[in-house]
């Protein structure tokens, strides 16, 4: 992670992509994480074209990479905003998306329909996570 201040920190992945746009991989603020993720490899390749449980399961594995660089899991997720690029792929995220959140640390979330500057993307996850004892720089 790279610190602007104790009270907000960038969090940083090597095995995550960083973008070349202006924003962070994630951050932290306090014991509160904020990311969104989609399927794109750490090369910038978009994983799973045309494949919705592929997708998902890259991007939920980016989350997972960032959580873990900020010292969490997935089960401190408290919210998840699911962006699908058409409701038809809604069932395949499903699939994919229980692998990752299951048992008793189910966070809340949305789900709605939205377009992506990359149109092979399918999904995109937007998540909010509280983490009790966050790495901190």
């Amino acid at each position: 992670m790279k610190g602007t201040s104790m009270g907000k920190q960038i969090v940083y992945s090597p095995k995550v992509l960083t973008s070349p746009n202006p924003h962070s991989q994630a951050t932290l603020a306090g014991n509160h994480f904020y990311t969104a993720t989609v399927a794109l490899d750490v090369n910038g390749k978009v994983v799973g074209v045309g494949d919705i449980e592929a997708q998902t399961t890259q991007a939920l594995t980016n989350l997972t990479h960032l959580l873990e660089a900020a010292g969490g899991t997935i089960d401190d997720v408290v919210r998840v905003m699911i962006y699908l690029s058409d409701m038809r792929y809604f069932q395949g995220m499903n699939n994919a998306y229980k692998k990752f959140f299951f048992g008793n640390s189910l966070p809340s979330r949305a789900t709605v329909t939205g377009s992506f500057g990359m149109p092979e993307l399918l999904v995109e996850f937007d998540v909010i996570a509280y983490i009790d004892n966050p790495k901190v720089n």
